[in-house]
């Protein structure tokens, strides 16, 4: 039995987690090398499935290897079977009613607990993790694994109190009004990605935070860092049950899951082509489930960058090698197609961004020295190779990079490809890599160019206006409004930050329900109004029934 709530609490006061620089000589740094050297010593890892809070290893082993040295793996997980994925959704749907009725300041105070372990305790294990299994430098890793999941379980906290304090503003005489913000009826399945630790933590956390059962499938390319973020949860007090834990082969895993009666929501990040056939599938199950299950998704992108010709041209040159270059662009908000002022790029942009370009180093995440690592596995490697032949056959010219080396790691070197057509199919289509597309366009022809970005693609998650010039940035901003959920001006396209750029795009790029923000979690609750009558009726009938 819950304990009774018997005050209003409120949460502490949140910001931001301080990330660190992990410069030469700092403790930080020797901590991480420490955390990474220990882990490298005792891999491999074996990594069960957990239902109920208890380990299930069903015998169906897979590998999540390293994806700059692939002769090893960081770890063994176990599949969930369709025996395993069954339990746990009746386990889930047992501890719901105790985790939905546990007062919300015993809820908050647990993740705030995490948020505490993610920042201190685990904080160079989950990096090192990240870093080894996801191929992450330290810099990446540490605001993936430990800046952005610590912030999301803190401002997740704040954000759920500010939800829960919106109540009705009138109440008529002898009545009061309020409204409850319920969990949804059944459990949410959590689809996770490999590219960000912190989402594989937001995409369970935010439902759970508020009062939600989940079913938790990581992607098999993060298994490990995953696992240890369950570890957290757990450890922070989250029940036993509340989130479980089924590491496994997607399409088996979320089948299960969807062809199930009590099936309310999806919480996904992931390809486009998966979201779309996913969504199908629970529709053509619609008859099945007690309502209308929610859908949230975020997708991908085809982020932009366009420089006008009043652009500072060393901060849009520093800014795009960013965007497009780190973790080896294998961030949905990465920029992967530039639009250059003709002025701008004959004198003096394009010498710059080569130049930046050709200072990167790429090599093993362990090597703090460099800035790219590898790409996630074989099927990536391969994929962003065939793209650059793509560009190349459709008239591209490679200005730089455009090869890779899979000998023993998945390393492809940052590549720029120039192209004459900004309709071509590396303007167009995402590749999820180290690939940057550049169009230069003659300066007259600006406005002309904001409708080629806005009808080119069918991804609208991230962009950048990079403008000196005040009227070009209203005029981007205008005629860019449907193009991007996040719009930046004269700042790289990717580094959303929690509590401060809410995150998500429309059209092909997701449902744009912000993670970061309040938003999110109106999604995950299903409100009940209720109104408490004080003095009771003397007649049934009306003034205007009276003769």
């Amino acid at each position: 039995m819950a304990n009774p709530q018997l005050a209003s609490f409120k949460v502490p006061i949140v910001d931001n987690e301080p990330m660190r620089g992990y410069a030469v000589g700092s403790s930080e740094r020797k901590a991480l090398e420490a955390a990474i050297v220990k882990m490298e010593q005792e891999l491999p890892f074996e990594v069960p499935c957990i239902v109920n809070g208890k380990p299930v290893k069903t015998g169906k082993l897979a590998k999540q290897i390293i994806p700059s040295d692939h002769a090893r793996h960081l770890c063994s997980y176990h599949e969930a079977d369709q025996a395993t994925v069954a339990s746990a959704i009746d386990g889930a749907l047992a501890a719901k009613a105790e985790w939905e009725g546990m007062p919300w300041n015993d809820r908050a105070a647990i993740f705030l607990r995490a948020a505490e372990l993610v920042s201190g305790k685990y904080r160079y294990q989950l990096m090192a993790a990240t870093m080894l299994g996801q191929g992450k430098n330290a810099w990446q890793a540490e605001i993936d694994a430990a800046a952005e999941l610590t912030d999301f379980f803190r401002f997740g906290v704040k954000y759920v109190e500010e939800l829960y304090i919106q109540q009705p503003p009138k109440n008529a005489a002898g009545t009061w009004n309020r409204v409850e913000y319920r969990a949804l009826e059944g459990f949410v399945l959590a689809v996770s990605p490999f590219n960000f630790t912190a989402i594989g933590g937001n995409l369970p956390g935010t439902p759970a935070l508020v009062g939600n059962v989940v079913a938790w499938k990581p992607s098999p390319a993060a298994t490990y860092s995953n696992y240890l973020v369950y570890q957290i949860l757990a450890e922070a007090g989250v029940p036993p049950g509340v989130i479980q834990f089924v590491p496994g082969p997607p399409p088996e895993v979320v089948a299960q899951a969807i062809d199930h009666p009590a099936f309310s929501a999806l919480h996904f990040t992931g390809s486009t082509f998966v979201f779309k056939k996913l969504w199908k599938d629970i529709a053509a199950n619609l008859d099945k489930y007690k309502g209308y299950p929610r859908i949230v998704g975020e997708t991908g992108g085809k982020n932009f960058h366009v420089i006008h010709k009043s652009a500072d041209v060393r901060n849009a040159v520093l800014q795009s090698v960013r965007g497009a270059f780190e973790y080896q662009g294998q961030k949905c908000s990465a920029l992967s197609r530039m639009y250059v002022s003709s002025s701008l790029w004959n004198s003096g942009f394009k010498d710059q961004f080569l130049g930046e370009i050709a200072k990167i180093k790429v090599g093993v995440p362990q090597d703090f020295s460099n800035f790219m690592g590898p790409v996630i596995g074989k099927p990536a490697f391969d994929k962003i190779v065939d793209y650059i032949g793509k560009g190349k056959a459709a008239g591209g010219e490679v200005l730089i990079g455009g090869t890779g080396d899979d000998s023993k790691g998945y390393f492809i070197q940052p590549t720029v490809i120039l192209t004459k057509d900004p309709r071509s199919v590396t303007m167009a289509e995402e590749i999820f890599g180290p690939v940057v597309t550049v169009y230069v366009y003659d300066d007259a022809d600006f406005e002309k160019t904001l409708e080629l970005i806005d009808s080119t693609s069918p991804y609208a998650l991230t962009g950048s206006i990079f403008a000196a010039d005040r009227k070009a940035l209203v005029l981007a901003t205008n005629k860019l409004r449907n193009s991007s959920g996040n719009v930046y001006y004269n700042e790289k396209c990717t580094g959303a930050v929690v509590g401060q750029q809410p995150f998500g795009g429309a059209r092909a790029s997701g449902t744009n329900d912000k993670a970061g923000s309040i938003s999110i979690f109106y999604r995950f609750v299903s409100a009940r109004s209720i109104k408490e009558n004080f003095v009771g009726l003397e007649d049934f009938q009306y003034p205007s029934n009276l003769i």
